[in-house]
């Protein structure tokens, strides 16, 4: 069943609520030569947010991703009582030392999955409060168990209105007690991070012991050092089994954000496909972003890769390669885009560990595999992946699944063949409202239909 366009969760960031449709044409000549500046970090910008809310003093971020999550993170944020203002890319935050100036409200999330695992924990450091918790349709079908079990074992108070383990949820905070404390990172690390995000201001150190597997450990790491700069040392094995978080505070700081790697890989396959060639100058593979892992994937494919100091420069082949299978687990979030170039390669390419994407912002596996298969592009479908195979897609108006990540990677198939159009384009203002603004500038034609 399609997501229907969940227009509550758009945010006044939003760029295409009212565009019904855009159709895509290929590019003039079948290539590009540009180099360009992608958007902020959705990850770093709503955890260095929370942060900076939570800390004692005042924090500068330069370099926020203005998107749909961040705007409904400083929404909430301002219903707090945070003083945060926002100039272009750069906001102030004057952080509250864990203790909230507002004590009661209602708050609205969108479908901020990031806001949604982070705030509860944020929430109950305070000794007291009492909020309620709402979000879109789609993120109110998303678990969250797993997080509130554990926070609610370091003493935190969360109640259900609905249906338990999904929002939305009652916060009357009283302080975290502390102590041990175990969580499952199966389904999804944003759960661990917000546990971590709150550990620092409980009444005694935590110590958190995952049991099972972490989903994409790299967000977890990226979670550790944005603490470790605000002022939180966490101790942690290598396998990030066990972490300890002291009990301390985190300190305002000012920190310019990453590029966003997750919306950079776009526009490499974009180059990957059109043998045309791509340089991303304001980020560098040192980052700790997991889907920065997808430039050695279009690199086995065929793709010229340069690793500069500051920058990565892609250039495409006339030749795609394809027969192999990959794991991708750690990078979860690209499955789409490989899916979506993968009829354009020599052979078949199996995509495989990635079954907790069902359970995003729509069910990926089952829906990118659907809208392929409009295109006549044979797919098999598993529990956990999927096989896409060699083929020449047919013009087709394929749906969104009000899901930025479809919307953006089936963009990709109408740079290279005439006739596609995308439905509800507008939920790509999740994480990068400017996405099609973005392939204008590079050559590619966009027609909006209202």
């Amino acid at each position: 069943m399609l997501n229907s366009p969940d227009l509550k969760a758009r945010s006044p960031w939003s760029r295409l609520n009212n565009v019904q449709a855009v159709r895509i044409s290929p590019i003039q000549n079948n290539k590009i030569n540009h180099d360009i500046r992608v958007p902020g970090s959705k990850s770093f910008t709503n955890r260095a947010l929370i942060m900076a809310a939570l800390a004692r003093g005042t924090s500068t971020l330069t370099g926020i991703l203005k998107s749909d999550d961040s705007y409904w993170c400083i929404d909430a944020l301002h219903k707090l009582g945070i003083t945060i203002e926002t100039v272009d890319e750069t906001v102030t935050v004057h952080g509250c030392n864990s203790k909230w100036p507002v004590k009661k409200g209602d708050l609205y999330i969108g479908a901020a999955g990031t806001i949604a695992r982070f705030l509860p924990g944020a929430l109950s450091t305070d000794k007291e409060g009492d909020w309620v918790i709402e979000a879109s349709n789609r993120m109110s079908q998303r678990p969250l168990e797993p997080l509130i079990i554990a926070l609610t074992d370091l003493g935190a108070n969360i109640e259900y209105i609905n249906k338990e383990g999904y929002l939305p949820i009652r916060i009357k905070a009283g302080g975290l007690r502390g102590g041990p404390v175990s969580i499952s990172g199966k389904v999804s690390s944003q759960f661990i991070s917000g546990l971590l995000l709150a550990s620092p201001f409980a009444e005694r150190e935590v110590t958190v012991a995952i049991p099972d597997t972490i989903v994409q450990k790299d967000y977890v790491r990226i979670t550790l050092s944005l603490m470790e700069q605000f002022g939180v040392e966490a101790k942690f094995n290598d396998n990030l089994t066990q972490i300890v978080v002291p009990k301390s505070h985190y300190l305002g700081r000012d920190l310019e954000l990453e590029a966003d790697a997750s919306t950079a890989s776009y526009f490499l396959a974009l180059a990957a496909i059109t043998n045309g060639r791509i340089k991303i100058n304001n980020l560098s593979v040192k980052t700790n972003q997991p889907d920065i892992k997808m430039v050695d994937v279009y690199e086995k494919m065929g793709c010229k890769v340069v690793r500069g100091e500051d920058y990565i420069e892609l250039t495409g082949t006339p030749n795609l390669l394809g027969g192999f299978e990959i794991s991708m687990k750690e990078m979860s979030d690209q499955t789409l885009t490989l899916a979506s170039i993968a009829p354009f390669a020599s052979a078949p390419i199996t995509m495989k560990d990635v079954e907790h994407i069902r359970h995003h912002e729509s069910d990926r596996i089952s829906a990118i595999c659907k809208e392929l298969g409009k295109l006549g592009i044979k797919v098999e479908e598993y529990k956990d992946g999927l096989t896409v195979h060699p083929g020449n897609p047919q013009p087709e108006s394929l749906d969104s699944h009000d899901d930025h990540r479809i919307a953006m990677s089936l963009t990709l198939i109408g740079t290279r063949i005439p006739g596609i159009t995308i439905n509800d384009p507008g939920c790509v203002s999740k994480t990068c409202p400017t996405y099609f603004e973005l392939l204008s500038q590079l050559g590619v034609n966009i027609d909006y239909k209202k």
